[in-house]
């Protein structure tokens, strides 16, 4: 894979099917809230609407698929309740106090489409949702607890939360990539690590197919996360959907401040072959999260 093609044909379909799944799931959701304030439930609507690729849900969806060969009832929970922690995350993330984003997935971010607080209490709804579904909806006791546990773990104080601030603190540093990596570990990777760990536990993993799971979410994550800063560098916001520059603008230690564009995309080449070749152990049946890892690889948006 040092040399990747095109992702096949049929990926994008598939992961627009996945996103469709998850969609629907959400939107079920919501409709059984019962009495919620009218403005709350537009800005969960207006969040969760928006057109993400919903690739962290896909992730727990695609590493059910490995273990199991199917998607089941409570995939389609775990996937609703990570997509619902990373919307709220990217809330409070756009708010003036964090990154200060006017837009997201290409609409008004929430604080500007209703207001600060209102955009504040809308993530606090979303993550404390996301647990609440966990637990009612599993319908294995022991399974949610596992579930509502890594989910925990990883957006957590020592987790997206200690990510958050280690970045907030680099802002205007020198930076190294060791603390890059100390950063978007935290911030962005352990969620990914996270959904194929959900996926793994729903689809019944032995503890050996488990760890490779995780070990491939974390090395992705983090080449994600490369592949984003590379895109505020050399992407264009209609095609990403938010504002691109900013980085820089804000003087946040990212991978291509430190490193360099050449080395940051030969990083990201070397995590997204290590990753596919954690996969080894399943075989074909692993086909689609090698192509995800491909995929990331050739982001545009």
């Amino acid at each position: 894979m040092s040399t990747p093609g095109d992702v096949n044909s049929d990926f994008n379909t598939c992961l627009a099917e996945k996103a469709q799944m998850v969609n629907g799931v959400l939107r079920r959701i919501l409709a059984g809230l019962g009495k919620v304030d009218e403005r709350l439930s537009e800005a969960l609507v207006y969040t969760l609407e928006a057109p993400g690729k919903r690739i962290r849900s896909a992730l727990v969806l695609w590493s059910c698929e490995v273990i199991s060969d199917r998607v089941c009832p409570n995939a389609e929970i775990a996937a609703a309740a990570i997509e619902m922690v990373h919307t709220y995350s990217l809330v409070h993330d756009d708010l003036p106090a964090m990154d200060d984003d006017d837009f997201r997935r290409g609409r008004p971010t929430c604080h500007k489409a209703f207001d600060e607080a209102t955009a504040i209490l809308t993530g606090d709804a979303l993550l404390t949702l996301a647990f609440g579904i966990l637990a009612r909806e599993v319908d294995e006791p022991k399974m949610a607890i596992r579930l509502i546990s890594e989910l925990a773990e990883a957006a957590g104080p020592a987790g997206m939360i200690t990510g958050q601030m280690a970045d907030l603190k680099a802002e205007k540093t020198e930076g190294s990539q060791e603390l890059l990596e100390h950063i978007h570990t935290n911030k962005t990777a352990k969620m990914f690590r996270c959904a194929a760990a959900m996926g793994a536990i729903v689809g019944g993993a032995d503890e050996s197919q488990f760890k490779c799971l995780c070990e491939y979410g974390l090395k992705i994550g983090l080449g994600f996360q490369i592949a984003d800063d590379i895109l505020d560098v050399c992407g264009q916001s209609k095609h990403i959907g938010k504002t691109t520059g900013k980085d820089a603008a804000a003087a946040k230690c990212t991978y291509p401040k430190v490193l360099g564009l050449e080395k940051s995309r030969s990083l990201e080449r070397k995590l997204a072959d290590e990753s596919v070749a954690v996969l080894a152990p399943f075989g074909q049946k692993a086909d689609k999260l090698r192509e995800l890892a491909v995929a990331l690889l050739q982001r545009t948006k």
